[in-house]
């Protein structure tokens, strides 16, 4: 009986705290490239808070970083998913996947266009403080919101979970504003370690803020469920991982942001 009555506040605790998180789709422009975004924060309060901008993994904006959207509305946090690829644009299969991502990875200069109208979108909004924004990116965006630093952009961190580290250009690092915190998966087949030491040469060379966390036994992809389990194909799960890397992610917000 306890036990159910338990069970009983906790679905009305979690029911209420949800109840809270609005969401919706945000139509916004690149040019005349038309793209489209997702919005969600806490409608409880009208403060102006800390807003978090989501770069998506290569397979284009999908129902995983909408969730992580809402897990940060959900702490306090007005987080608004990117769209690198543009509005309508839905890829199916791993040769797609590949193609778009690296028609971004190939023309920097692109992603950082992209990147920069999600970041005017994201401050537009009138619950989000200006001065106080920052970006994630899983894997692909991890690329990107790299990229959006090394633009110049005045972000106060940048965030990468098994993100692409590499760079044509190491010297704009010497343009980041903001702190840097790396999230990786020791074992991910994907990061060569002479990319790894070039990334931290970089930073260091520049005079960077930054972090670098390795996650051991870890591999690509670690952060996403729908990765799977099976870590000989180099891209899987892990739950450890998982939930390391976003409580560092939240350490560090608290860190770059205040209370």
């Amino acid at each position: 009986m306890k036990w159910l009555l338990f069970l009983t506040v906790m679905a009305m605790f979690t029911s209420k705290s949800f109840a809270k998180v609005q969401t919706r789709d945000v139509d916004y422009k690149d040019g005349k490239v038309e793209l489209q975004g997702y919005l969600a924060y806490d409608d409880s309060t009208t403060a102006k808070r800390p807003g978090v901008l989501i770069f998506h993994e290569w397979k284009g904006p999908s129902s995983y970083e909408r969730s992580r959207a809402e897990q940060l509305a959900q702490m306090g946090y007005v987080a608004f998913v990117a769209d690198v690829y543009g509005k309508g644009m839905r890829l199916t299969n791993m040769d797609e996947y590949r193609a778009e991502s690296t028609k971004y990875k190939s023309d920097r200069p692109l992603t950082r266009e992209r990147a920069r109208a999600a970041l005017d979108t994201l401050r537009q909004q009138p619950m989000v403080d200006p001065q106080r924004i920052a970006a994630i990116g899983f894997c692909f965006g991890g690329m990107v919101a790299l990229e959006l630093a090394r633009s110049g952009a005045d972000v106060a961190g940048v965030v990468t979970f098994h993100g692409a580290l590499d760079s044509p250009k190491p010297e704009d690092a010497r343009n980041i504003k903001g702190k840097v915190l790396v999230l990786h998966g020791a074992d991910d087949p994907t990061m060569k370690p002479e990319v790894i030491t070039a990334f931290q040469d970089e930073m260091r060379n520049a005079g960077v803020d930054w972090q670098f966390v390795s996650y051991g036994g870890a591999v690509h992809s670690f952060s996403n469920p729908a990765s799977g389990s099976d870590k000989s194909k180099g891209a899987a799960y892990d739950e450890k991982a998982a939930r390391r890397s976003w409580e560092a992610m939240a350490v560090f917000f608290k860190e770059i942001f205040g209370s």
